[in-house]
């Protein structure tokens, strides 16, 4: 009987000493997002899939494969606003966009940065982004042009929903 007591006992102790207090994680702001009316919204550090999914973007972009730009693309409300006030409604019109732009031009992007982020707006939706930077090499009137382009992608539900471009050219001695 003692032996079972002191088996309970030490079971019990076992079992207490392999608790461990809930911990919970604080998120730490990365920056911040400044609402239409002037509100800071803490920014926090995104996920990596949003990361992974941009990157695929850009290379499908590269490899000029409409298929998978098509199927990264929001299938409802899809969006680009381009770097000279040009705005694109819908995969389609962004797609011929593409083709002519790709024949005259034909761009190719080397990533320079990738950054996930994300906010909750006021109507408590999680807006999820990622901001990159690239070096964009295109042919412009037979001529090799070189620019730097920023993209600020907005993700949803693992598509594209929409997404500006800003660009500059490159400066001279980089």
């Amino acid at each position: 009987m003692k032996k079972s007591i002191l088996a309970l006992l030490i079971t019990v102790i076992m079992f207490s000493c392999n608790i461990s207090p809930k911990v919970e994680v604080v998120k730490k702001a990365i920056g911040h997002e400044v609402s239409d009316e002037g509100i800071k919204i803490p920014l926090y550090g995104g996920a990596a899939a949003n990361v992974a999914l941009w990157e695929n973007y850009v290379k499908a972009h590269n490899e000029k494969d409409f298929e998978a730009i098509r199927n990264l693309n929001a299938e409802k409300d899809f969006k680009v606003y381009g770097p000279t006030g040009e705005v694109i409604e819908g995969t389609e019109a962004h797609l011929e966009f593409l083709k002519i732009w790709f024949t005259e031009n034909n761009p190719k992007w080397k990533t320079n940065y990738l950054i996930a982020n994300e906010f909750t707006n006021k109507e408590g939706e999680l807006r999820q982004w990622v901001t990159s930077g690239h070096e964009v090499t295109f042919t412009l009137d037979g001529k090799e042009m070189k620019v730097n382009q920023v993209h600020d992608g907005l993700i949803v539900n693992g598509k594209i929903q929409m997404f500006y471009v800003n660009e500059r050219l490159e400066a001279a001695n980089k």
